[in-house]
């Protein structure tokens, strides 16, 4: 695993003296042409990261967005009027833009984006004459991701590069979120120096798939740490020790890990949680069970022996259904439990 920080973004122009010493970044080594960039799906994750992506933009650049939701896009240009253009649809986007971030819920919906996009293979004939990168940052099927790479590449129109994040809307917003990229070695830096305008840490797995691979890995770890503390911490309680006290003990020996720590799923034990919150906010549990259900996929058709993930997506399906428990964080499944609140 290549951990990449700090990496100054090859897009860099350098501008004479005598000109207005603003930083300014293109695609080619022009002087006189400005970077056209692209953003597709602002959704909860997707508008903060583009919101920080116009934010740290040179001011003569161009950002293009695009979302099925008219209303995300109305809001987005009334709040970031200056250099941001909305598009019809993502075919404009990769049209005119040499540079396109897509950020989308399932599958199906990465798969019909880049069919847009890349069919008909004109792009450089109708479009700017230039190999587009397309920088996916879905949390989908790697079976999934590479097919519409393939489509890319072997259209000639352009590189593609997974780029799952990790950080929540929280880290969105605040800019701080984790890519894990799965790209050929020669374009890490160019990357990397895009998604540090809108996260912290750039983390190359490997070829493309790598990426997704390492988020679902993982986000299935991640699940079912969450039932397991959960179940331990409602034993506890169960048992007559104090919360609070439990959860130190947990934070300081061998079962600590980040739901016990950091998103405990009892109320009034980690303050500002999600729990403290009646459960609001946070990851949700329906995705934590999409992400589930996508790792379960992926370690089949690799044939990797499991025997936690189907009872624990069992749990997710059940907990999911539950209407004291639907739309809420992840760490609802202590209350579904009949843990003490």
């Amino acid at each position: 695993m290549r951990a990449v920080s700090a990496v100054a973004s090859p897009l860099r122009r350098l501008t004479p003296l005598t000109t207005r010493q603003t930083s300014r970044r293109c695609f080619s080594g022009s002087q006189s042409v400005q970077a056209v960039w692209g953003f597709i799906g602002l959704g909860r994750m997707g508008y903060p990261m583009a919101k920080n992506l116009r934010a740290k933009l040179p001011i003569d650049d161009t950002l293009i967005v695009q979302d099925v939701n008219l209303e995300a896009t109305k809001k987005f240009l009334q709040e970031n009027p200056d250099g941001v253009r909305i598009a019809d649809n993502a075919r404009e986007v990769a049209e005119k833009a040499e540079a396109i971030i897509t950020v989308l819920p399932e599958p199906h919906h990465v798969r019909g984006v880049y069919k847009s996009m890349l069919q008909p293979p004109t792009l450089l004939k109708n479009g700017t004459a230039k190999e587009r990168l397309f920088i996916d940052c879905s949390t989908i099927d790697p079976t999934t991701s590479r097919e519409v790479a393939n489509a890319a590449h072997s259209s000639g129109q352009g590189k593609f590069v997974d780029a799952p994040m990790s950080g929540g809307v929280v880290g969105a917003r605040a800019g701080t979120l984790t890519f894990m990229i799965g790209a050929a070695p020669e374009l890490v830096d160019r990357v990397t120096g895009i998604l540090q305008m809108m996260g912290r840490r750039v983390l190359h797995l490997g070829e493309q798939g790598a990426g997704l691979h390492g988020k679902l890995a993982n986000n299935y770890l991640l699940a079912l740490n969450n039932i397991a503390t959960a179940e331990a911490m409602n034993m506890g309680i169960k048992w007559g020790l104090d919360p609070k006290a439990l959860a130190n003990m947990i934070n300081i020996s061998t079962g600590k890990c980040w739901p016990s720590e950091i998103n405990n799923p009892v109320p009034g034990v980690v303050e500002g949680s999600p729990a403290c919150r009646g459960y609001e906010g946070g990851f949700g549990v329906a995705l934590a069970n999409k992400d589930l259900g996508l790792a379960l996929k992926a370690a089949k058709e690799a044939n990797v022996k499991l025997r936690l993930g189907e009872p624990a997506k069992q749990l997710y399906d059940d907990v999911e259904a539950d209407t004291q428990c639907k739309g809420r964080d992840f760490s609802v499944v202590y209350r579904y439990l009949g843990g003490k609140e």
